[in-house]
């Protein structure tokens, strides 16, 4: 073997072989493969083997906890005391705490109707609830639209401000920021967040503030996302599967061990006081409602999640729309993790039990494990294992754990289980993206700060019915995706040689794989809405 790596056998063996230069080619690439390559590739596999191992754990971890909780029916109003605020006479509506609702938005022509009507739809005192829109427009024409809409509602008798920045510094941080600094801002005692395409029924704060009122050690109350646009196409279904299982059982157990769960960024209500405390809002990563949550947790305060108040809003039905937004959840948190890692170590505030989770359940193996392992191992590890035979992955990391955490995430969506083959393949195909995304973060390299609002299309049926009228339109330039096509094209191959050559049978799942990657590289996912 030792001969083999030296610089003279090279020489000897073109010497050897005059005639055949084929047959020195694929000498010497069986001596690297031998040498170097499959032993490379043997340590890649384990790697992955155990990331895998890591994610199985976490996931069988958090079902544990949310069905032992469900099985025993501890609800939040048995977890933290709960009291419906109680008219006085003499007192009137002072007995209800001040309450400031923050409408941020950037350019929503489709969806700010609907969100300004329901924030201001709310069932409050009126004088006890002040309705906030920041809107970080550019476009002038939709800047008066939103404004024309703020003054109307203020016709009407609800205490709206309109608010607008000269600039767009630190994005929606920024907005969100800014628009505290107001003295009426100041004067409330909680303030709720909700993006431009929320749409809360009248009882969420009658729902939510109760809880923080009769909680002091209480900072945020988080509601769940309910989606009004999940049928319109097989991604946005897809969407909804892997939301339904974040709500459902991440942030769920999150809540029930260890009272703290990353803050939605909308749909919840925070004190002002643990906002506060904890430095507000700073733009340093893409994921200001998630580092908010982490530095409010480390000055001791305890957030609550209510699965059972749904607040609906929309899903992303475009997949340029899509891309960005995971891109933003998938660098941020690997950025948050990075620059928090020494801050949550030396906090003295709390138990090294609530740091362990903090750092390496709710960051390391959710943020950044779950994105690489999907790729690596399902799209590099198995595909280059066909080629590569002398390498072996063990049956139960290719059937049995992934079975077992895909069961785990289908079950959060019932209605969709028939679907859980075509989310596998798509969460594959997006895993890619995650990938890259979450070492751009760790990194800090160029694209870490990219903050692009994710595109909404308000109604429905009327997206689906532009979507019909302008699919011709549209140039194949626009459609093509050549990284997810280059990726396709290589799986297909390793499909077709396992087929002829392979011993292991991966091609089926290799061909569908390969499938779903040139689907989306040729742009037939999602909804296709021309920009133009």
């Amino acid at each position: 073997m030792e001969k083999f790596l030296t610089v003279e056998f090279i020489p000897e063996l073109f010497v050897g072989l005059h005639d055949d230069i084929a047959g020195k080619i694929l000498l010497l690439w069986g001596q690297i493969k031998v040498s170097l390559v499959v032993p490379f590739i043997i340590i890649f596999m384990y790697i992955n083997l155990v990331m895998s191992i890591m994610l199985f754990m976490e996931k069988v971890y958090m079902a544990t906890v949310v069905a032992i909780n469900k099985l025993f029916g501890r609800k939040p109003e048995k977890r933290y005391k709960w009291e419906p605020f109680e008219n006085d006479i003499e007192l009137g509506s002072s007995v209800y705490p001040l309450v400031l609702v923050q409408v941020p938005m950037f350019n929503e022509r489709e969806v700010y109707q609907l969100s300004i009507g329901a924030a201001c739809g709310l069932s409050w005192p009126s004088d006890r609830i002040v309705i906030q829109v920041l809107d970080d427009s550019t476009d002038p024409v939709i800047k008066g639209l939103v404004q024309k809409e703020c003054e109307s509602w203020k016709s009407k008798g609800v205490d709206i401000h309109y608010q607008v920045r000269d600039n767009r510094k630190g994005y929606k941080a920024g907005a969100l920021k800014e628009g505290l600094k107001h003295q009426y801002a100041k004067q409330c005692e909680y303030v709720v967040i909700f993006d431009a395409d929320f749409q809360p029924e009248p009882d969420f704060l009658t729902q939510t503030i109760p809880f923080l009122h009769h909680n002091a050690e209480l900072g945020l109350v988080q509601a769940r996302w309910k989606f009004v646009n999940s049928n319109d196409c097989l991604m946005t279904r897809m969407q909804e599967m892997s939301l339904d299982y974040h709500f459902k059982v991440e942030q769920e157990s999150g809540s029930i061990m260890y009272a703290f769960f990353g803050f939605n960024g909308t749909a919840g209500v925070w004190r002002m006081a643990a906002l506060d405390e904890a430095g507000g809002w700073k733009d340093r990563t893409t994921v200001e409602d998630m580092d908010l949550a982490v530095r409010a947790s480390l000055k001791g305060w305890k957030f609550l999640y209510i699965g059972s108040l749904m607040v609906k809003n929309e899903l992303p039905s475009v997949f340029k729309a899509y891309r960005f937004q995971q891109h933003r959840w998938s660098c941020g948190p690997a950025n948050l993790f990075r620059k928090m890692f020494f801050e949550v170590m030396r906090n003295k505030r709390v138990t090294w039990w609530k740091k362990l989770y903090l750092l390496y359940s709710f960051f390391f193996v959710r943020k950044i494990v779950a994105h690489i392992v999907t790729f690596t191992l399902y799209c590099v590890v198995i595909p280059v294992t066909v080629m590569i035979p002398e390498v072996m992955i063990p049956r139960w990391g290719t059937i049995y754990i992934p079975t077992i955490i895909t069961l785990l995430n289908a079950v959060g969506t019932p209605r969709s289980f028939y679907l859980v083959v075509n989310w596998v393949l798509f969460e594959n195909v997006m895993s890619l993206h995650r990938t890259k995304a979450t070492f751009i973060g760790l990194f800090e390299t160029q694209r870490v700060n990219e903050w692009v609002v994710t595109e909404k299309l308000g109604d429905a049926s009327k997206a689906n019915a532009a979507t019909q009228q302008t699919r011709s339109r549209f140039k194949i330039g626009e459609r093509i995706l050549m990284l997810e096509l280059c990726i396709g094209f290589a799986i297909f191959g390793c499909a077709c040689y396992d087929f002829a050559y392979g011993k292991y049978h991966y091609y089926v799942f290799l061909y569908l794989q390969a499938i779903a990657f040139i689907t989306v590289g040729c742009g037939y996912v999602g909804t296709q809405v021309p920009n133009s």
